[in-house]
């Protein structure tokens, strides 16, 4: 069996846009929940118009809304808001991240969703928390890494702090709200309870930030940056080394733990160094933090002679733990990934053929298949007929 099939029957109402929230309900929908997402029909999500092909819905709009189906209902008019209402007395799940206070300005507040159907899962993506000081202020996936703290631990020791490359504010905080919503179905199979789940973007970013803390406990001083190493401990060598071919991304991350002496050991053995092996300039991770610049350069003068890839496998093959630093092409272009399932190949009906990341768990050795985003109001008449035996919801 397939994951695909574990949220069978589940039918969530999906009121997202952008990125945070549709990252939720499509990690719901790739496990078998029937996502409806509800849209504008005079546009739908926003993140259709982000930098999209002429005439079609925008690359960015297909990554987060695969395997969903779209319903189009106008929420100014009394029609629309009566439909949603009703849609949300069949539903399992409702999912929403609209600006503060505009589901609630709709009369579409959690009170009083659950009081139409006490047993749902209403889950909510903000900003910043109830109680917060910036309970009202909007937010987006760099203001989350930036109040949340994980902009404060990136970039170089003494450079500015820079953003993650990784939307860990948006898709981060959509991870963690889809396992809460899994966990609150769970329970529901046993009590018959509903839940109102809220996370604010902000204190999401705490949860990638226990290794910062952790530091921040232990020294009494807030954690800074560390470069290409790591905010728990300073272990040379430890970072990016330049490889052959000087292209942006040749170079290969190398890492000798303080858990494990032997890596740098091992790594005297494969650079050509072994008469340093006892050297107590080097022997351990305080002497070799003394020499840091020499350390590095010693890796870097073997890793210049090699490509990132044979430096990855060489260094991999004597047990160093090493990464080639892969860019989105490569990782496009290699086909392990395809033969995996992890990517997948999509026919979309007016874009065409493109490849986009699956869920990347596995179940019985395959992630579930991706079904492309749904064209805006593709199931608008097909949705209000199955759940409430309408016959047409066109233009409502």
């Amino acid at each position: 069996m397939g994951g695909e099939d574990c949220l069978s029957g589940v039918r969530v109402l999906d009121l997202t846009q952008f990125e945070a929230g549709p990252s939720c309900t499509e990690a719901l929908a790739w496990l078998g929940a029937e996502v409806v997402k509800v849209e504008n029909p005079s546009g739908g999500d926003p993140g259709r118009a982000i930098n999209p092909p002429p005439g079609a819905d925008a690359h960015y709009f297909l990554q987060y809304n695969a395997n969903k189906k779209s319903i189009t209902l106008d929420l100014k008019t009394s029609g629309g808001l009566s439909l949603l209402r009703k849609l949300a007395q069949q539903a399992d799940v409702f999912v929403e991240n609209f600006a503060p206070g505009a589901i609630e300005r709709l009369g579409l507040g959690p009170a009083t969703i659950r009081a139409l159907n006490p047993a749902i899962v209403y889950a909510q993506v903000k900003g910043f928390g109830a109680g917060s000081p910036f309970e009202n202020n909007l937010a987006f996936d760099m203001i989350a890494q930036a109040c949340g703290g994980p902009m404060s631990i990136t970039g170089e020791a003494d450079g500015p702090p820079l953003k993650p490359g990784p939307t860990i504010g948006d898709t981060g905080t959509g991870m963690l709200l889809a396992v809460s919503v899994v966990a609150a179905l769970y329970r529901r199979t046993r009590t018959g309870a509903g839940e109102h789940i809220e996370v604010a973007m902000q204190d999401a970013m705490f949860q990638y930030m226990r290794g910062a803390f952790a530091t921040q406990t232990r020294t009494g001083q807030p954690t800074g940056r560390a470069g290409a190493g790591s905010v728990l401990a300073r272990n040379p060598p430890m970072g990016i080394y330049p490889c052959q071919g000087g292209g942006p991304n040749d170079y290969v991350y190398v890492y000798t733990s303080r858990a494990n002496p032997e890596h740098w050991r091992r790594l005297l053995s494969v650079i050509g160094r072994e008469e340093l092996r006892e050297d107590p300039r080097y022997a351990t991770s305080a002497a070799r933090l003394e020499r840091e610049a020499e350390v590095n350069e010693m890796v870097a003068a073997w890793t210049r002679r090699h490509d990132k890839y044979e430096a990855m496998r060489v260094l991999g093959d004597a047990g160093i733990p090493a990464g080639a630093v892969l860019d989105t092409a490569e990782l496009l272009e290699d086909p392990s990934f395809a033969e995996r399932g992890i990517m997948q190949t999509i026919d979309h009906p007016t874009i065409g053929a493109y490849r986009m990341p699956a869920w990347p768990v596995r179940f019985s050795g395959r992630p579930p298949p991706v079904r492309p985003a749904p064209l805006l109001g593709e199931h608008t008449e097909a949705v209000l007929a199955e759940w409430l035996g309408v016959a047409t919801g066109a233009g409502a």
